[in-house]
């Protein structure tokens, strides 16, 4: 490795390991131990840049988690200018809920809504959403606004229930793709439905190029695997995502 990919290499084979975090001040709440250590792996990998597939189990509390890594990024900024605002991207229907979860365990934050016939476009979009910690989004607009939201250097962009970026082929995927960001997270608990290439779609989100093409991943893991259950494939597959997906049931 060169320049900044030595640095990065010698902090992972150096001391690198996950650090439990304490739980923010701002923080309405108590995390159970589990969700501790979910917020602990997501801000160990955010130091280091990578994106982080939080895949745990419905009702684990994924949104819990998720605002509390947003709590200790705050925490941890000396002004709230260092950092811009996180973009959060989820269904429709979950928009209300997601606002009234950040309002009742992190009201500190400051949360826009961004949908609707008078939603804000342009310049006064990206100066309303500078205003804010956290901008909410539903897919679909994550499409018909990318050139708004293109505007903004955001510090995370975060798609929930991932899987509807499954399909890499589908103008919705690549619109939110396209959309730059410090830090990716992808909240599902179903990365893989179908699939295999679903959850290359998702990886692809999340650390671009990992994986290697779509074409490659599907020569070298999804044929072997869904084809001709290849058990060597699938095992090495599972330690090459690992570092990267954290998944727990109930």
């Amino acid at each position: 490795g060169e320049d900044w990919i030595t640095d990065l290499l010698g902090q992972l084979s150096g001391n690198a390991k996950i650090s439990t975090i304490h739980t923010p001040s701002t923080f309405h709440g108590k995390l159970r131990p589990y969700q501790v250590k979910g917020v602990s792996w997501l801000a160990f990998l955010t130091q280091f840049g990578f994106g982080s597939c939080l895949a745990d189990d419905m009702g684990l509390g994924k949104t819990i988690m998720l605002i509390t890594l947003l709590l200790l990024d705050h925490e941890s900024s000396n002004t709230a200018s260092q950092h811009g605002p996180a973009l959060l991207i989820c269904p429709m229907s979950i928009v209300g809920n997601w606002h009234r979860e950040v309002q009742r365990f992190a009201p500190s934050l400051k949360v826009m809504i961004h949908h609707g016939h008078e939603r804000l476009s342009g310049d006064a979009f990206a100066q309303e959403a500078q205003q804010n910690d956290i901008v909410i989004t539903t897919y679909a607009l994550a499409l018909r606004d990318k050139e708004h939201l293109s505007l903004i250097d955001w510090e995370y962009v975060v798609v929930d229930e991932a899987q509807n970026i499954k399909n890499e082929s589908a103008k919705q995927t690549q619109a939110i793709k396209s959309i730059s960001g410090s830090h990716k997270i992808a909240l599902t608990g179903t990365p893989v439905e179908n699939r295999l290439s679903e959850l290359w779609s998702i990886m692809e989100f999340l650390n671009p190029g990992y994986l290697g093409s779509a074409k490659d991943f599907s020569g070298k893991f999804a044929v072997p695997i869904e084809k001709y259950h290849d058990a060597d494939r699938a095992e090495t597959l599972k330690k090459v995502i690992q570092p990267f997906v954290l998944r727990r049931l109930k």
